[in-house]
């Protein structure tokens, strides 16, 4: 099988001649390559060959492409602080009160350098490996997340309880057009897969019934998006999601990439082979921080236990730290074959 047929098996529950591996390790390939985040994010053909080189060095059977957590954030004018040798983040939102989403400008993502770059990032990853590989075209944020971006995290927290019913919908509608369109976008470079990412929308950060009312319905939206696109998607949220995990099936994702903070038997009792499993080893405390024994035993556990239905991709359960030793990942592999 080739490298792109073993996570295609993967998203449809067909056997596989081994467990597919596709990590979220952006960092980690542009410290291997040997450049900045600066570097990485400013110029598209050096994040394209930093990951790449780093495919071809571990022999992963697909590519996440992803470069910040702020993008859709900067194109809707959020500020953005861009350090040298870190994810670029942001602070502030941009509105004073909730009800001045009314005064934003019309959605037009397209024009934001950052943008253009992962796009042209992306195409060119694509471009070099053809269909060898498996390329899963990241979309940042999904609505719920960008809202908080947008107004600001901890205001959007306290308006999610005592804001106007209109505006907090408002202000959702508007950032999954934003969302929508880096969607619309991405189809158009040639990659295999769609995803986003939605940390705050987990139960760490607000209970189920909040996730149910203000986040599913503008992630199944998104998810409607990449399938008319024609493309599977993926939906990622941090922390412990044992609470929503039949939610977030019924979203329509094809696959979830999840933390390692929601127990792997909870998640193959929910899962059951209906929806594909992205991940999910502790990216920092085994991963980085652990021993290579560390790692065989965490590998192990998840494909005895995940193994079975088929449908599993095996990744950390969120970005890798750009100091993980090449050993762990070496490691990891071993347990595969």
């Amino acid at each position: 099988m080739t490298p792109k047929d073993r996570i295609t098996s993967a998203l449809k529950g067909l056997q596989s001649d081994r467990t597919p591996v596709m990590l979220h390790n952006f960092m980690m390939a542009a410290r291997e390559y040997g450049v900045s985040m600066k570097q990485f994010r400013e110029n598209p053909v050096v994040m394209a060959e930093a990951l790449v080189r780093s495919v071809e060095k571990y022999e992963f059977d697909g590519i996440l492409v992803d470069m910040d957590t702020v993008t859709l954030a900067g194109a809707l004018g959020v500020p953005v602080d861009f350090p040298d040798h870190e994810p670029a983040r942001c602070h502030l939102g941009i509105l004073p009160e909730l009800k001045d989403w009314r005064n934003l400008p019309a959605v037009n993502i397209e024009d934001y350098p950052y943008v253009i770059n992962w796009l042209e990032a992306v195409r060119l990853v694509k471009r070099y490996v053809g269909d060898d590989i498996y390329v899963r075209g990241n979309c940042d944020q999904a609505p719920f997340s960008l809202a908080g971006m947008v107004r600001g995290s901890a205001d959007w927290m306290t308006d999610l309880y005592v804001a106007d019913e209109d505006d907090k919908i408002g202000l959702l509608e508007y950032c999954t057009e934003a969302t929508r369109q880096f969607i619309r976008l991405m189809a158009q470079t040639g990659c295999d897969m769609i995803s986003n990412g939605d940390s705050p929308a987990g139960p760490d950060l607000i209970p189920p019934e909040l996730y149910k009312q203000y986040a599913f319905p503008y992630e199944k939206r998104v998810v409607e998006e990449a399938h008319n696109a024609g493309l599977p998607y993926t939906l990622h949220i941090c922390g412990n999601t044992e609470l929503i995990l039949h939610e977030m099936i019924e979203t329509g994702a094809d696959a979830l990439e999840l933390d390692y903070k929601t127990d792997i038997r909870k998640i193959a009792e929910a899962f059951k082979g209906k929806v594909t499993l992205i991940g999910n080893i502790d990216p920092s405390g085994v991963l980085a921080l652990g021993t290579p024994d560390q790692v065989r035993t965490k590998t192990r556990e998840l494909i005895k236990i995940m193994g079975k239905f088929n449908r599993f991709i095996l990744n950390a359960g969120c970005a890798l730290p750009p100091n993980t030793p090449e050993g762990n990942l070496r490691a990891m592999l071993e347990e595969i074959n």
